[in-house]
């Protein structure tokens, strides 16, 4: 199994309920997979301050937040400052993100990074999924777009590495149910282009293969249709960055899926319970998408 949410809100009253109407998705689905969970959420101004890059590490050992942050800085050059949520260790500054992933891989060179980007931070672990939102105080959380997974391990380990999302290019996510059968030549064939891998999960081979296709110029849609066209096995993908919010199935519609939209907001999930409490569901259009179609919106 697995369970997928994601609410992308158009209007901006909302914002500051993301986070409590994320942390109800995510709670509906932890019975899809209660092993590990993990979110990305777009527009914390705490988690990811406006203006200033983030990046999301796990696995850094840190204790002294004081000390991460002028270990990090002096490796930058500039000030950074450090949070832990959780177990996640969450830099930002006022630079590039990838300039302070750079810094924070030189002094943490064992650490998982776990996200990076603008307005983007990444948490994920290990436990039941409703554990994981109180620790994370995710009901609290504001912005303007959530993805979130709940895993049930099917085909590698239940650590921090394997779980979802996997946000493996600049501010961006995918989150997956399903299996790829064919990921062990995919990842064989990215890694003789240079790319690097955290994990043996399946679905970090799709997370590699998208923001290839990204760094190469292609919009979303058409890295997903190329998608379609590569891997082989049965999915439901949703892969989201800072400005847009897409779904795709695979040909035969394998695993579930639903999708709800308003003027207010755009959402999908794994199962219609997740989208049952959303403001104004009863008023939504809902439906299915269809195989190889893919869904995209954009902010």
């Amino acid at each position: 199994m697995c369970g997928i949410v994601g609410l992308h809100l158009r209007n901006p009253e909302l914002h500051p309920r993301l986070g409590e109407l994320l942390s109800g998705m995510l709670g509906e689905m932890q019975d899809r997979g209660a092993d590990s969970a993990g979110i990305a959420v777009y527009g914390d101004p705490t988690w990811s301050p406006p203006g200033q890059g983030c990046v999301s590490m796990l696995e850094t050992g840190v204790a002294d937040i004081t000390g991460a942050a002028a270990a990090v800085s002096e490796a930058l050059g500039t000030p950074v400052a450090a949070q832990l949520v959780d177990n996640t260790l969450l830099l930002t500054a006022a630079s590039d993100s990838e300039e302070i992933l750079a810094a924070a891989r030189s002094v943490y060179p064992d650490g998982l990074v776990a996200g990076f980007g603008a307005d983007l931070a990444v948490l994920k672990g290990v436990g039941a999924p409703r554990d994981l939102v109180r620790a994370w105080d995710l009901p609290n959380a504001t912005g303007w777009q959530g993805v979130g997974h709940t895993r049930m391990a099917t085909e590698s380990a239940v650590t921090p590495s394997g779980a979802h999302p996997y946000a493996v290019g600049p501010e961006q996510c995918l989150v997956h149910n399903g299996s790829f059968a064919n990921h062990a030549s995919i990842r064989r064939e990215l890694r003789a282009a240079g790319i690097e891998f955290d994990s043996e999960n399946d679905t970090e081979v799709g997370a590699r293969f998208v923001a290839h296709q990204l760094a190469q110029g292609r919009d979303v849609e058409t890295a997903l249709k190329e998608l379609c066209a590569t891997f082989d096995g049965f999915y439901t993908l949703l892969v989201s960055n800072h400005d847009s919010f897409a779904v795709v199935r695979d040909a035969i519609a394998c695993k579930p899926a639903v999708i709800a939209e308003t003027d207010d907001w755009v959402a999908m999930a794994s199962e219609y319970r997740a989208l049952a409490d959303l403001p104004g569901v009863e008023n939504a259009r809902i439906w299915e998408p269809e195989p190889e179609v893919v869904y995209a919106w954009t902010r």
